[in-house]
């Protein structure tokens, strides 16, 4: 089993710090630490990436939605992310990229940026092929769902329910906005609907949501509510780590026949093909 590995970025290069023997996923690297702004993003083919250019430039736009004016060194951040991923010795590894609040002087260096990459296991062929059940992240809200924040990240971990594969977030009045690290969707007599405010603006949702155009899906940027769901034919959830998963039981309810939907499977074999023909490394940009 690799282990999770965590870095400084400094001017003259990734320099590695010591971790927890324990560590075991992102949120047990950063304790003392006043975090910021971050992105998770997996490799496929052990050192491509996906959209990479879109994750940095939410994490530059997070920074600016909470009033930073710290200049990302974007060609420094992107040599250490290529040096790093090519050298680590999983299959593929997920990536966390933070900015921080203020200098990592609790781990001995004045850099705000953290690279740490961990072993990435893509979700079980079955999850695709039958489904996965979602329950609900009760009391969880995104202060600005604008802005991609590590603190969030460690409120979401404290409400999992490990019964469930993900969680929803719902507002006061029963809408259903997203998940705790997914965009959410739902399909009624085929309408594709999704929260169009409130939410986070994933990556994976962009992309998600052109597909959905050009397929000629009718789509409905709104919520679906609670007391709606049995009314729903599909569920699914998209991130960059999953691509799109489909979702078959919502807390107690089964969603249309239990079973993974045709507007689902289209998407899911449409997103995986798009993303096959766009990977790039991440230091594209500079050669």
């Amino acid at each position: 089993m690799f282990k999770p590995q965590l870095y400084a970025l400094t001017p003259a290069g990734p320099r590695p710090l010591a971790i927890s023997p324990d560590a075991t996923d992102f949120t047990d690297l950063y304790h003392g630490l006043t975090l910021g702004v971050y992105s998770v993003i997996r490799t496929f083919h052990h050192n491509c990436f996906f959209q990479l250019d879109h994750h940095l430039a939410r994490t530059v736009r997070s920074m600016r939605l909470l009033g930073w004016d710290y200049q990302l060194d974007e060609e420094r951040l992107r040599r250490a992310i290529h040096e790093l991923c090519t050298a680590y010795p999983a299959a593929e590894s997920r990536v966390r990229i933070d900015i921080l609040a203020a200098p990592a002087t609790a781990l001995g260096y004045d850099s705000r940026e953290l690279l740490a990459l961990m072993p990435f296991t893509p979700p079980p062929a079955i999850l695709y092929e039958q489904g996965v059940a979602l329950g609900y992240a009760t009391g969880l809200h995104r202060t600005n769902p604008l802005v991609k924040t590590a603190t969030f990240a460690e409120e979401r971990k404290q409400a999992e329910d490990t019964r469930f594969y993900e969680h929803l977030l719902t507002d006061e009045h029963g809408a259903i906005l997203e998940a705790t690290s997914a965009n959410f969707y739902a399909v009624r007599h085929g309408v594709l609907y999704t929260a169009g405010e409130g939410v986070l603006e994933g990556v994976t949702r962009r992309i998600v949501l052109d597909l959905v155009t050009a397929a000629a899906i009718p789509l409905q940027l709104q919520a679906v509510f609670v007391n709606e769901l049995s009314l729903l034919d599909e569920a699914l959830i998209s991130s960059s780590s999953r691509g799109v998963m489909p979702v078959v039981v919502i807390g107690e309810q089964a969603i249309g026949d239990g079973k993974p939907g045709p507007i689902t499977q289209n998407l899911m074999a449409a997103y995986n093909g798009y993303v096959e023909a766009h990977l790039q490394t991440a230091i594209y940009t500079l050669l």
